[in-house]
């Protein structure tokens, strides 16, 4: 994303935001930083890496491992994940590496 640019939101993102940025909001909603509802839609560059500061930081009590997380959390960690491969392998995503990738 170009610093000029605003986000299309995670249902608008690419492939249905199996991305960067997209893994960055999945987070936020995982920790509670933001509620699943916010798709992030229209957020400058700016208040997508003030939120990557934030989940960076919630990551830290778990060595950044989705194994480190407590049970609770790691059962929503694999439903929201769950839920983001279904809508992009939905829109067509392929998780396969291609030559020009």
């Amino acid at each position: 994303m170009k610093r000029d640019q605003r986000y299309p939101g995670i249902d608008q993102d690419q492939h249905r935001g199996m991305t960067d940025i997209g893994r960055i909001i999945r987070d936020a909603w995982l920790f509670e930083i933001l509620d699943e509802n916010e798709t992030c839609a229209g957020w400058s560059y700016q208040q997508i890496d003030q939120l990557y500061d934030q989940v960076t930081q919630a990551w830290q009590a778990y060595g950044h491992l989705v194994s480190n997380l407590p049970d609770d959390l790691r059962a929503r960690h694999a439903k929201i994940y769950a839920r983001a491969v279904t809508l992009a392998r939905d829109r067509g995503w392929d998780p396969e590496l291609k030559d020009d990738d």
